[in-house]
Formats: C-alpha cells, sequence, structure tokens
C-alpha cells in the first residue's frame, strides 16, 4: 500500500508506474490494476519444493518470506525490468538485500530501499525508513557512504487525503470527548485480534452512547465471527469492509485501537489518541518509540489484554486532557506531506 501512494504521487509528477508483485495468498495485484497501473504478477512456488531451513547470520531474518530463493526471485524481476528499463527501481521486502539488488543492476539506473528493520545491507541511492526513532546513523552499516538516507515520518508515504482531512481532525479533537471509537487491526487479521479486541471491550466503561466502527479488508477470513460478536455488543457497531474513505473514519473517531505498523502514521497525521496493538515482532521498536514519544499507549493480545483495555477506557473517560495531550504528540509526528518529500528527492538524485 505505502508503494502504492509513492506509485501515485510520483504518477502526479508525470512519471510511469508499474508494480511486479508475486502472487502470495492476500495479494493486491487487481486492486493495483483498478488503481491504474500495471502489474507484472510473479508465479507463487510450491512450498513444498523450498528448502527448508533457518537464515544463515548473512542472510535477511525474513528469508523465508519471499516465496522462492532469492536468485530466482532476481531473475524472474529482471525478466520484467528487461523492456522497461526503469529509471528508478524501487525495492520494498523484508527478504531482499544487497544481493539481490546488485544482481539486478544492469536492468536499472536508480535504486530506492524501503526498510524498518536496519538489519541487513542495501546497495541503494536512497534508503526510506519512516519509522519515528529511526536515523541515518541507524544504517551507517549497511548502505554506500552516497546514499542519501529518508529517516522518520516526515517522510512516511501517506495519502494526500490525510494531510487533506488534518486540519479539521485536529480542531474537532479540543474537547477530548470519547464518542467514536475505531478498531482496526490491518486488511487481513490473521491473529483475529478484532475479535479478541471486541470480547475484551465488553468489561470497559465505554460511554452507552459511543459508536464503535471496525474496519477489515474482504479477504480477512474472520468477517463473520467479528460481525456475529459486533451484534452481541452494547454499543451502536458498524463493520466496515474495504472502505476507501479511511482518512475521514480517522478524522471523525476520538480513540483508535489499531495494529503497528504504516496505519500508524496515518493516524498520527490526523492527531488520532491510539491504543496501539503489537500483532508482530518487527512492530516492537516502532511501538516503543511511539509509546516513549506519549502518541500512543501498547498493548498486547495476552493475559493483560483485557484490564490493560480496561484501564485505558476509563483515562479516555475520565480525563478528557489525556486524549487531548496525546492528540498533539501525535500530530507532531508527521503532517502527512512524507511522499511529496520523498519524490522531490527522487527527482533531485535522477537530475545527477
Amino acid at each position: 500500500m505505502r508503494c502504492l501512494t509513492l506509485a501515485e504521487t510520483l504518477a502526479t509528477h508525470g512519471a510511469v508506474c508499474h508494480f511486479v508483485c508475486r502472487e502470495h495468498p492476500g495479494h493486491l495485484l487487481d486492486y493495483i490494476r483498478k488503481s491504474g497501473f500495471v502489474v507484472y504478477p510473479l508465479t507463487l512456488h510450491d512450498p513444498r519444493q523450498l528448502p527448508q531451513r533457518k537464515p544463515t547470520d548473512t542472510e535477511p531474518a525474513h528469508l523465508h518470506w519471499l516465496g522462492c530463493d532469492w536468485l530466482t526471485d532476481a531473475w524472474e524481476t529482471g525478466e520484467c525490468l528487461k523492456a522497461l528499463n526503469p529509471e528508478w527501481l524501487v525495492v520494498d521486502h523484508y527478504a531482499l538485500d544487497s544481493r539481490w539488488e546488485q544482481a539486478l543492476k544492469e536492468r536499472y539506473r536508480h535504486l530506492l530501499a524501503i526498510d524498518d528493520l536496519a538489519d541487513r545491507p542495501h546497495a541503494c541511492d536512497v534508503l526510506l525508513d519512516q519509522n519515528l526513532g529511526r536515523g541515518a546513523v541507524d544504517y551507517a552499516k549497511y548502505i554506500p557512504v552516497t546514499s542519501i538516507v529518508l529517516a522518520g515520518p516526515r517522510y512516511a508515504l501517506l495519502r494526500p487525503e490525510f494531510s487533506i482531512v488534518r486540519q479539521y481532525s485536529l480542531e474537532r479533537r479540543r474537547s477530548g470527548q470519547l464518542k467514536h471509537l475505531l478498531i482496526s487491526m490491518g486488511g487481513v487479521d490473521r491473529s483475529n485480534a478484532t475479535v479478541q479486541m471486541l470480547k475484551a471491550l465488553k468489561t470497559c466503561p465505554l460511554p452507552t452512547d459511543c459508536k464503535i466502527t471496525v474496519v477489515m479488508g474482504a479477504k480477512a477470513p474472520w468477517i463473520e465471527e467479528v460481525r456475529a460478536i459486533a451484534a452481541t455488543m452494547p454499543w451502536s457497531i458498524e463493520v466496515r469492509v474495504d472502505i476507501t474513505d479511511m482518512a475521514q473514519v480517522m478524522a471523525s473517531s476520538d480513540l483508535a485501537i489499531g495494529a503497528a505498523g504504516g496505519t500508524s502514521w496515518e493516524r498520527c497525521c490526523v492527531g488520532l489518541p491510539t491504543l496501539l496493538v503489537v500483532l508482530a515482532g518487527n512492530q516492537e521498536p516502532a511501538a516503543c518509540h511511539m509509546g516513549r514519544a506519549g502518541v500512543s499507549q501498547t498493548l498486547l493480545i495476552d493475559q493483560t489484554l483485557e484490564s490493560r483495555l480496561r484501564e485505558f477506557i476509563t483515562l479516555a473517560v475520565d480525563q478528557p486532557e489525556w486524549l487531548i495531550d496525546m492528540s498533539k504528540k501525535a500530530a507532531a509526528v508527521t503532517d502527512g506531506n512524507g511522499a511529496e518529500r520523498v519524490v522531490s528527492v527522487m527527482m533531485r538524485t535522477e537530475a545527477l
């Protein structure tokens, strides 16, 4: 999704963008096509034919996410790039590193690597890590000395609608009231965190007139269970699927319970106070930085969930200033214009 945002921003500056994506379960190839871009699909390999081994110390920790070995992926990607001869190749995958990037060097002029983990080398012209607390020093040993590092949520790749609703959203938060709760655990929510959150909410002192909006993707496997539990809740709940107005939904919400990840910066842009749910180990560093900055509070899906959620909901109801303070700190993290800043750097680099 963040690459799609970048492509849409590049297109407004006259660029022609193409996507290369492997057909993993839950892929968004059709969505990308409907957004107006050409997609080169890579066939999903039979997992039974892939070598079953742990990555070595010199290989990316998430190597198994690729769905094939990196040499095969590089060759298949290179075949797609032959006819394109792109000015830029943008790579956004935890399983890929400098070996893959150098193997394709003859197929592009410049390379932008998008990363979140700072755990592997890149042969890039520009490195983008949009996470709070990141800096160039985190990548000093992983990239060439000539690489440009774009670090922090100032460069977060957000769709333009978030900056458009930002002022409206910030103005309506001055009272700190809790009348609308948003729950969003990502499009797929494979861990079924939404159901666990709804069950935990039943013991919380939400106002009787509070409205709850649950946002999910059409491919989420637990949608029907979510709808069934929502029907038993004592508050008005709307379950929305594949929405196209997320910025407006966030702007009209008073508190979010949401998964860590790129959506965090969307919530920050509109100043939406958040109870952040860590669903994967690679989300923990960003969640810690956000907690220390006071822009969110962290929830874990464990035995502490119910008591911690009840504690935070009680604070939100009884102390409006708590929500107001979190909103101000969140809004200071990013203004939503990161994609334009990234494109500006790419255009300057291209001219060199």
